[in-house]
């Protein structure tokens, strides 16, 4: 064998070496390599950083748009109004339609190599499986923000993000844990502001305070983030929490003629002398909370209760 053929030969041992080694397997008919990825609905093997991606869980948005990934097809009705307005306007990017009557025919067509799907898409699984491989690795209502850290994760693996990946998450644990260093065992109220009406919003952002020492005032019983449990302004005021957490549902889902929450409260006649009132501790999640819930919107909630207890102490 000449010397040509014998370094040839061992570049290809090497390469077969490398190729046992990795994680990631070769699809046998396209050879685009793929990993295997856990998700809510079993183990899945994805391509590894897919180009087109349809993008129906609206908790993974911001990171995939952090990651440089421009999707194929969203639920454009159920975007924030802010922050996505290109994603919005472009033609280009299909229109799956809200998780209620979603037009799957629409994720077909834009030929997905990879569906992130889950959170609100969660009960359409298996249909959407059938046109390309979809990961359910949505945020899981136990353990909420530990479980948004591991879909951020894997999200990295995919996308080969891996170090950005680690720094989003890095920011939510400083923030998390600022938050909690300034919470001490106070009272709360964690409310949504729907339809105009002030009620309990524990069903949606209960999972804010679950790292935090504060004690929710009306604890075991979450109300209806959609409807109106009759909460009365006079039984929160009677309750009387230190501290108030707002969920603004009316600005999130554009109800364009609802009064901002802070305008909701200061009109509760029943609110003027309770604590939170009086010391100004009424916190204001970001008005696009509801339909972003990712990661990003996570860190920016403790930053804002880090923030505000701190200056309450001061």
């Amino acid at each position: 064998m000449s010397r040509t053929s014998m370094l040839v030969a061992a570049s290809a041992a090497s390469m077969l070496v490398l190729t046992a080694c990795s994680e990631s397997t070769s699809d046998a008919t396209s050879g685009t390599d793929t990993i295997s990825v856990e998700t809510a609905n079993g183990q899945v093997d994805v391509p590894v950083n897919p180009v087109r991606v349809a993008a129906l869980d609206n908790t993974s948005l911001e990171t995939l748009r952090a990651f440089g990934v421009e999707p194929v097809a969203l639920p454009k009705p159920i975007l924030p109004d802010q922050g996505f307005e290109d994603w919005v306007a472009d033609e280009e990017i299909l229109d799956v339609g809200s998780h209620r009557e979603p037009n799957l025919e629409v994720v077909s067509e834009a030929e997905p190599d990879l569906i992130v799907g889950g959170y609100r898409f969660a009960d359409y699984t298996e249909e959407l499986s059938k046109i390309a491989p979809t990961i359910d690795i949505s945020p899981t209502d136990e353990d909420f923000v530990q479980s948004l850290k591991t879909q951020t994760e894997k999200l990295g693996t995919i996308f080969g993000k891996e170090e950005q990946a680690e720094q989003i998450i890095a920011e939510l644990d400083e923030a998390e844990q600022n938050a909690a260093a300034q919470t001490t065992g106070q009272t709360v109220f964690l409310a949504n502001v729907n339809g105009g009406k002030i009620d309990n919003g524990a069903q949606r952002i209960g999972r804010i305070v679950e790292p935090l020492n504060l004690t929710d005032v009306f604890a075991g019983d979450e109300g209806d983030i959609h409807g109106d449990s009759g909460l009365a302004p006079e039984t929160i005021a009677q309750a009387d929490p230190e501290w108030v957490i707002v969920l603004d549902r009316d600005a999130a889902a554009g109800e364009g003629d609802a009064s901002p929450a802070s305008a909701v409260f200061a009109a509760q006649e029943a609110f003027e002398n309770t604590t939170f009132m009086t010391e100004d501790q009424v916190i204001y999640l970001d008005p696009f909370f509801y339909t972003r819930e990712g990661i990003q919107a996570y860190t920016e909630a403790y930053e804002s209760i880090a923030t505000e207890f701190e200056n309450a102490e001061a």
